[in-house]
């Protein structure tokens, strides 16, 4: 297979991949560093690209770049107040700004794995195999990763609206 395009892999990927780093890190900036990064990583590295596995391979970059900015920042105590951007992107505008940083607050919660899973497996459409790949784990492990992340939104979710009923 010939080299891949770098210009037309990010115009086709950029967009998926700063989603879910910005669902990984509750900071647009940040994911916005991470994006960049993995791009240059995926573009530097020897290991050829193949077309089936591009997705994947990209979201697996973002997040252990994540994971090493998250172990970087615990080493050094460097603990920042990182906001949540305020400008809602276009599949947030049916959200409320509370109800999405509650969410987005819930899901940084989840143990950073299967934070990640369940954010391949719904935001970016990923079969079990893949984010296996993406993670290191078994296909089983993924799958429970999933189940395990979306049953804690669906308690919170729970929790929540039984809150709301009670002020009611």
């Amino acid at each position: 297979m010939d080299a891949p395009d770098f210009g037309s892999l990010y115009q086709r990927y950029s967009r998926d991949v700063l989603r879910f780093a910005v669902y990984l890190t509750g900071s647009r900036s940040e994911a916005e560093d991470i994006v960049s990064e993995t791009f240059v990583r995926a573009w530097l590295s020897k290991t050829p690209l193949r077309n089936g596995t591009v997705k994947s391979y990209l979201l697996a970059i973002a997040r252990n770049l994540h994971v090493e900015r998250h172990r970087h920042r615990a080493r050094h105590d460097e603990i920042g107040d990182d906001l949540i951007d305020p400008a809602p992107g276009p599949d947030m505008i049916a959200t409320s700004r509370a109800e999405l940083r509650a969410l987005l607050d819930e899901l940084q919660g989840l143990p950073e794995i299967d934070r990640a899973a369940l954010l391949m497996r719904a935001n970016d459409g990923l079969s079990y195999e893949e984010i296996a790949a993406a993670l290191n784990v078994t296909v089983a492990a993924a799958r429970v990763k999933v189940h395990r992340a979306r049953m804690r939104l669906l308690e919170w979710r729970a929790g929540r609206n039984q809150s709301h009923e009670d002020h009611a």
